[in-house]
């Protein structure tokens, strides 16, 4: 026979058992809930890189370029593939920098076996022999319009440091016993150059100092 006592503590054990279950239950909803959300969210990311990588395919960069960086704002991780096809895309938009940036993510993360591998190696040549260009173009214009008809001011001290030797009032040479120190053939040994000077330097103008 089950005595009051026991009666009551069997209720009391049943209830907790009840509550812990409905707990556990209710804990393995909220699981499920985020799996899917996750689940749907992975979806979405994954159909917007496609659709990115599509338009790209179709020639419409620039509308591939802002989805590319729409997915690459709402991810941690960044799939391999998609640092290849961002910089694909970036190569035609003429973005060179970018573009290798990319490519090169890839080639880490994937070695020589990796899908694109291959045709990656060979967008990435293209774009840093066309980035060395875009720098050779950029000194040559920095170069004209120092050597044009202007006149840099240095400030109001009205002196610069000497761009030849650093300051340091002399050269370091190499040669075949080692290196060699010379005095600077620019700044008269000063270490740097009136302004006269400096921009005569800049013109290719200013003539070095006879020994």
């Amino acid at each position: 026979m089950i005595t009051l006592q026991r009666f009551f503590t069997l209720i009391l054990v049943l209830g907790f058992f009840q509550a812990f279950t409905q707990s556990q239950s209710e804990k393995d909803k909220i699981r499920e809930l985020e799996l899917q959300r996750q689940m749907e969210r992975t979806r979405k990311i994954t159909q917007k890189m496609d659709s990115a990588i599509r338009l790209s395919d179709e020639g419409h960069y620039e509308t591939a370029d802002a989805m590319f960086r729409s997915v690459l704002k709402s991810i941690r991780s960044v799939p391999s593939d998609l640092t290849f096809h961002f910089g694909k895309n970036s190569f035609y938009l003429g973005k060179y920098r970018q573009s290798v940036d990319w490519l090169n993510k890839y080639i880490q993360l994937k070695g020589t076996q990796g899908q694109y591998s291959e045709e990656c190696m060979q967008w990435l040549t293209k774009a840093e022999t066309e980035l060395m260009k875009e720098r050779e173009l950029e000194a040559k214009r920095a170069s004209e319009v120092l050597s044009g008809d202007y006149y840099i001011d240095c400030g109001a001290t009205g002196k610069v440091v000497c761009p030849t030797c650093k300051g340091s009032a002399v050269v370091v040479k190499k040669n075949y016993f080692g290196e060699v120190y010379k005095e600077c053939p620019s700044c008269h040994k000063l270490g740097y150059l009136s302004c006269d000077d400096y921009n005569k330097l800049l013109k290719g103008k200013l003539l070095p100092e006879a020994n």
